[in-house]
């Protein structure tokens, strides 16, 4: 008989093709994806020294073994940075977690706190929005606050899947076109070792709401994740709807659109008491009210 009629079942059947493949060979197509991605968009050329924003978790975990294995083929180097924002009870786990993969990988790990880089953590902007629905932002403050620093390289790459696009960032995401259910089935083939704790503050996060709206669109389409992520790739803007040419943040000379960087202006609400001053429609003539500093100290104006 056949030998196929001997073969044991397929180990997964991908959500995106339907199609069932072993876990070795879903692991091959997946980094052939990655690296098609990666070319197609010429996200990452070659000398090009990337930091990888490194969590511990399993999509940074993923990127970076992915990326490690295309170093010679796309000749770029690999560094890990890590972003310790003080959550008390959370991060310092995580942290272990990408020690021990930049000890097992021989790759170089920075660690850049936010005690350092802005004299304050992200829980002391919990007990600054405390007692109220403020406190919900806090996702807000430590998402801007960890893009501010490059740490010397000259691209960084971002674990984003095609779960979490959004926003339009200098950074390159070389899983944008990856569902998470594909990101979690390889680093099980893969047996990575991750952390897999989720955030203390993240039930509070808006972002959850939209998450479960994208699931339950994928229950009754399960291409829907990546339709919408394809649909933004083609969305162009009138030419009178277009944003200005980015300029530099006028504080700490970080790229900007405005006269203040979304950093220096959420800090900038925070030394004032005012947390919610920057978000939204709160931002209103705050640019006018900047005022020019150094460029390239942040460590002046970004206090809390």
């Amino acid at each position: 008989p056949p030998a196929t009629l001997h073969a044991p079942p397929s180990a997964v059947r991908r959500p995106r093709s339907g199609q069932a493949l072993y876990g070795a060979c879903f692991c091959a197509a997946f980094k052939a994806e990655v690296l098609h991605t990666v070319l197609a968009g010429r996200l990452l050329p070659p000398g090009t020294v990337v930091a990888v924003g490194a969590s511990g978790g399993k999509d940074s975990t993923v990127l970076v073994h992915v990326l490690r294995a295309l170093v010679l083929r796309l000749g770029i180097s690999l560094q890990l940075v890590a972003v310790d924002e003080g959550i008390g009870g959370y991060r310092d786990a995580a942290l272990a977690a990408v020690r021990r993969q930049a000890a097992r990988w021989d790759l170089p790990f920075t660690i850049l706190a936010y005690e350092d880089l802005f004299r304050g953590l992200t829980d002391a902007v919990v007990r600054c929005t405390a007692g109220s629905s403020r406190s919900r932002y806090c996702c807000t403050f430590c998402g801007e606050l960890r893009r501010a620093h490059r740490a010397g390289a000259t691209d960084i790459a971002t674990s984003h899947n095609a779960d979490h696009m959004r926003g339009a960032l200098p950074r390159c995401r070389p899983l944008q076109f990856a569902l998470q259910k594909e990101v979690v089935l390889y680093a099980h083939f893969r047996r990575l070792d991750y952390f897999s704790e989720e955030c203390v503050y993240a039930p509070e996060a808006f972002r959850g709401h939209a998450r479960d709206l994208l699931k339950r669109l994928e229950a009754a389409r399960p291409s829907a994740v990546l339709d919408l992520v394809h649909s933004a790739e083609r969305l162009a803007l009138a030419p009178s709807a277009r944003p200005p040419r980015p300029g530099a943040c006028s504080r700490c000379g970080a790229l900007a659109s405005r006269a203040l960087c979304q950093a220096c202006a959420l800090l900038d609400g925070l030394n004032r008491g005012r947390p919610r001053l920057t978000i939204g429609k709160g931002r209103r003539g705050l640019d006018e009210q900047a005022t020019p500093r150094t460029p390239g100290d942040p460590a002046q104006t970004k206090t809390i």
